[in-house]
Formats: C-alpha cells, sequence, structure tokens
C-alpha cells in the first residue's frame, strides 16, 4: 500500500512541475511579446519627436522667406490684404438659419401677416446669404 501512495504522489509532483513549467514558459513568451511592443512604441516615439524636429526645420520663417525669393515669378505670390480676412458675422447664414418660404408657413397653418417687408437682397450662395 505504501508503495502505491508513492506512485501517486509521484504521479501528482511530475504533474505538478509539469503545470508550473508550462505556466511559466507561458509567462515568458508574454514578457517577450512585452518587450518587443515596448520596443516598437519607442521606436515609434522616436520617429515622431524625428518627425517634429524635422518638421520645424521646414517651417523656419527664415528659410521659407528664402524659397519665396527664389520662387517668387513661378508662384507669383503677394501678401495678404486685410480686406481678403472675413470677419464671423460676414460669413454666410446656414440654411438652417433661414426663415423658412411663405409656402412652407402656409402648409404649417402659421402663414405671414399682409404687411410685407422689403425682402433682403442675396448674393445667391446656396447655403444661404448675407444682406448687402
Amino acid at each position: 500500500m505504501l508503495r502505491t501512495l508513492d506512485i501517486v504522489l509521484i504521479v501528482v509532483m511530475t504533474a505538478a512541475a509539469t503545470v508550473t513549467y508550462t505556466i511559466k514558459h507561458r509567462a515568458e513568451n508574454k514578457l517577450e511579446d512585452v518587450r518587443k511592443l515596448e520596443a516598437e512604441i519607442k521606436l515609434e516615439e522616436d520617429t515622431i519627436d524625428l518627425l517634429r524636429a524635422d518638421w520645424a526645420l521646414l517651417n523656419q520663417p527664415n528659410r521659407l522667406e528664402r524659397l519665396v525669393t527664389v520662387y517668387q515669378q513661378d508662384l507669383q505670390l503677394g501678401q495678404t490684404a486685410s480686406t481678403q480676412i472675413a470677419r464671423p458675422e460676414e460669413l454666410p447664414m446656414l440654411k438652417a438659419d433661414l426663415p423658412p418660404p411663405d409656402d412652407v408657413l402656409e402648409a404649417m397653418g402659421m402663414a405671414k401677416s399682409k404687411s410685407k417687408k422689403p425682402a433682403a437682397k442675396v448674393d445667391g450662395i446656396a447655403t444661404g446669404s448675407v444682406a448687402r
């Protein structure tokens, strides 16, 4: 009977050792995967830093000014006039902000009163317009 117990304990110890080794091996593989991912992340961060530095060099005002002078005849660039910059109130209205047409109001039972105001002139922009 003692021999049967010894054999059972040896089998249990072997199974426990096998399970322990398997778990250890899987953990080492996962750790290796994590290290590879960390190395890839570090490489990407270094690449981003390099690209930002390159972008900063390409956007230096002195360099851009030299390029403008070299390619002035090809590009025919000029300074922006202050009249080319629009304020928000000068932009066209959205269609949602436009008052609905009279036929829609009549269909909804909300017809306008008989006294009409002169309509504002529009500039023909499809999204809406500003009064001129």
